[in-house]
């Protein structure tokens, strides 16, 4: 009967557990999203990816004739390379609409251009003229270019010398703007009217009749193109300092103002406290919510104050993190970037780089150049040209400690970090063929696109790395 009876199993003995560190694609996949470390770690492959892969010189023409710009870069480069000759021309603002199909640009010299990306993606090909979409040689300075955000068949450009905001549909093959936006003149006591040039245009996302305009006497002209050319509100700064730049929020509800005495404001489109009274039955103005002097937040951060002597600097240039709202960056006159939280109005990030003349002490050329730099469209990556030498940097503005360019960042405590990634090298200074003044990025791919100081422009690409 034994041999009927089911054995005894032998007792067994209890497993050790092994830890086994997570692998990290595995945890994408289970959660449908990358985790926050994950995503700083691979912000460093992306900086160290990029490299020059292409450069298109401005040697367009215009009825068989050389436009403008192709024609002051011969006068100024073409016979002379002194770069002191060479102010007062160059690539002065880009963007891309919205699917990244098409890329405006605009020149000191006074060209406007639209371009098809695919014509100036290979490297290997020289750009085809027949190709743009439009090129228009205005004849006058242009300094900005926006595509209208609730209408990607419009772009609109102005100048700090013009009192007019021209709108251009793209659709119309022609020199001539479809509408011409007129700011109110400005009448002292004497009987003197003021000029008042524009240095910067935000459309607004939803509603294709908003357009925003800050101008060189501290006020954002704000119009209805339903009603007609002229503003139907003014958001003033209290003060006649320039504004060189502004942003309008996501929820197009809160407009981001830059001095040029380093101080940045704050309107609430919705009124609030902000709101005064008629000036006359057809235009309103609204006073600054809040507002914020750089200077005095530097002050704050120890290890800069330690190190520098903080003065009011100009402030050249401010754009949202389109990955992070809270997160306004700026960028100065002296070639410092950072970041500056909205929510807290507190300055989190900061990069320095050495001064202008310490490397080139007469080249006063590159102190009158506005840099414009750009955001990448994903990881807190910001990318502006150097003021003192042929190239660009990305910076990781990512919102936390971790940063290199963090206030609060501690490189003893991430060396001694288990959980930090081996990638220890996040900043990036990337040399180029020419110097930079202004920079885009693909809203896709994240390719940059940077407009020089001989008006040429630099694609600027990731190329493949093993992991």
């Amino acid at each position: 009967m034994e041999k009927y009876l089911a054995p005894v199993n032998p007792p067994i003995e209890k497993l050790k557990s092994v830890k086994r560190r997570p692998w990290k694609r595995s945890l994408v996949e289970l959660n449908g999203k990358f985790e926050p470390n994950y995503r700083h770690y691979l912000s460093s492959l992306i900086i160290q990816s990029y490299s020059e892969v292409g450069v298109f010189p401005h040697r367009y023409h215009v009825n068989g004739q050389p436009c403008q710009t192709h024609v002051d870069w011969f006068i100024h480069h073409g016979l002379n390379d002194s770069p002191s000759t060479a102010r007062g021309q160059g690539v002065s603002s880009l963007e891309f609409d919205s699917k990244g199909v098409y890329l405006a640009s605009v020149t000191k010299s006074g060209c406007l251009t639209v371009h098809d990306f695919d014509n100036i993606q290979c490297p290997d090909f020289k750009e085809d003229e027949t190709k743009q979409l439009l090129h228009i040689s205005t004849g006058q300075q242009l300094d900005v270019i926006r595509w209208n955000l609730a209408n990607q068949d419009e772009i609109a450009c102005t100048s700090m010398k013009s009192s007019q905001v021209h709108i251009f549909d793209i659709g119309y093959i022609s020199s001539e703007p479809v509408e011409v936006l007129r700011k109110r003149p400005n009448i002292t006591v004497h009987g003197i009217n003021v000029h008042r040039g524009f240095s910067d245009i935000a459309f607004s996302s939803d509603d294709n009749s908003r357009l925003l305009a800050s101008d060189t006497n501290g006020v954002i002209n704000v119009w209805d193109r339903r009603v007609g050319d002229l503003p139907c509100l003014e958001l003033t700064t209290n003060s006649p300092c320039s504004l060189n730049s502004i942003k309008l929020s996501r929820d197009n509800e809160i407009v981001y103002g830059a001095s040029k005495q380093g101080n940045i404001f704050m309107w609430d489109m919705r009124g609030g406290r902000s709101y005064t009274a008629f000036r006359n039955h057809k235009e309103e103005s609204f006073s600054p919510l809040a507002s914020v002097k750089l200077a005095h937040e530097f002050e704050k951060i120890s290890s800069l104050k330690a190190q520098s002597n903080i003065v009011s600097k100009e402030i050249h240039s401010i754009d949202i993190d389109p990955t992070c709202p809270y997160q306004l960056a700026f960028h100065l006159d002296d070639g410092w970037s950072g970041v500056l939280d909205t929510n807290k109005f507190q300055v989190t990030h900061i990069h320095c780089p050495p001064p202008p003349w310490l490397d080139e002490p007469n080249d006063l050329a590159n102190l009158s150049y506005a840099k414009k730099p750009c955001w990448l469209p994903m990881n807190s990556i910001y990318v502006v040209g150097s003021s003192s030498s042929n190239g660009i940097y990305l910076l990781d503005f990512y919102p936390d400690s971790t940063s290199h360019c963090h206030v609060d960042y501690n490189e003893d405590i991430q060396s001694t970090d288990k959980t930090s990634s081996p990638r220890r090298q996040q900043n990036r200074f990337l040399s180029l063929s020419e110097s930079v003044t202004a920079c885009v990025a693909h809203p896709l791919n994240g390719t940059i696109v940077a407009g020089t100081k001989l008006s040429s422009l630099l694609v600027i690409s990731q190329s493949k790395m093993p992991c």
